[in-house]
């Protein structure tokens, strides 16, 4: 396939969130489907990249030797005979439980295929991008943001796993996203390797989760009840925390992680947890006022060992747009001079 006949300078221009893993649904299969899970798109950090046509694959800026792998993945996919030029101007840190390589892997999916008037998205882009192999938590918050639960995968499959609920949270709510500086959760073939390992979880286990997640946290969710909603949240952290206890060490992930979970829980935030393998955590208050007080505390605990983001939870995915190439038209008078 060639090139759309397009300005070289043109470019596409795409910002998403950090998304947050809630928990997963079932490590057992027994009903023919793996995982699933509850997430939502975070406050912060985001990430944002800028993309050009090109002759073959240049990138540059931040995690720019994955943003290049994904961007030849992503051509080889659609057979593209042309490249692109990819600039990462503000990555989301690797392996602490943000989601940044599926964020970043949509990302540059997106761009190249709005570049070649693909059209394409969601489903497609995360199979172009070679993502969403197990959860598609992170897919789903690119596309649309809010609170999302999806359904797992078949194990004969390779589509992505469907969601099965997506809502939006109130606009008052607050959630305070801490990333310690502690060292970088599982990824990869040592993730695969873990959960290989880890023994099943007790059916009754299993059970309790999804009864919590469609019996308590959704209605709480729809009625806006921010204390049913932090509680029920809390007690699927903690089941389905004790499930990677074996690999990680315990409910949550040894010092700093395990601690500000405990100390946000303290001061107030109804609902805390840690974001999947960690070190990431995050609390959830009602109010600007309250969500800038626990982030403060929260920063000085830390004491600058670490990153705090506090905000609303994002009703809207990733946003794309275009910078138009500047023209002899368009110049301001002075540049003409």
């Amino acid at each position: 396939m060639t090139p759309p006949v397009r300005p070289r300078r043109e470019a596409v221009c795409v910002e998403a969130p950090a998304r947050l893993h809630f928990g997963v649904l079932d490590l057992r299969g027994a009903r023919g489907r793996w995982f699933g899970g509850i997430g939502a798109a975070a406050p912060g950090p985001r990430l944002r990249l800028s993309a050009r046509l090109a002759d073959r694959v240049e990138v540059d800026g931040e995690d720019a030797e994955r943003a290049g792998e994904f961007a030849r993945r992503v051509l080889g996919h659609h057979g593209l005979e042309g490249g692109v030029r990819v600039t990462v101007h503000q990555a989301l840190p690797a392996h602490v439980g943000l989601g940044s390589g599926t964020q970043l892997a949509l990302a540059v999916a997106r761009a190249v295929e709005e570049l070649y008037d693909l059209g394409a998205g969601g489903a497609a882009s995360a199979r172009a991008a070679g993502r969403a192999d197990r959860s598609a938590i992170g897919t789903h918050a690119f596309a649309e943001g809010g609170l999302v639960v999806e359904g797992g995968r078949r194990p004969d499959g390779d589509g992505l796993a469907p969601l099965l609920v997506r809502m939006r949270f109130p606009s008052t709510w607050r959630c305070v996203v801490a990333v310690p500086r502690s060292g970088r959760g599982l990824s990869g073939p040592a993730e695969d390797a873990a959960i290989d390992a880890m023994p099943p979880p007790p059916e009754r286990e299993v059970e309790r989760v999804a009864h919590l997640v469609l019996m308590n946290l959704l209605p709480a969710l729809a009625e806006a009840d921010l204390p049913a909603f932090g509680e029920t949240l809390s007690a699927i952290q903690s089941l389905t925390g004790r499930w990677w206890a074996p690999v990680q060490g315990g409910t949550f992930a040894a010092g700093p992680t395990e601690a500000l979970v405990r100390a946000m829980s303290g001061w107030g935030a109804m609902g805390v947890g840690q974001s999947s393998w960690g070190p990431a955590v995050y609390g959830i208050v009602d109010g600007e006022e309250a969500g800038r007080a626990l982030a403060g505390r929260v920063r000085a605990s830390l004491g600058g060992a670490g990153s705090v983001y506090h905000g609303p939870f994002p009703s809207t995915g990733a946003r794309t747009w275009r910078e138009e190439p500047e023209t002899e038209d368009s110049r301001p008078e002075r540049a003409r001079a």
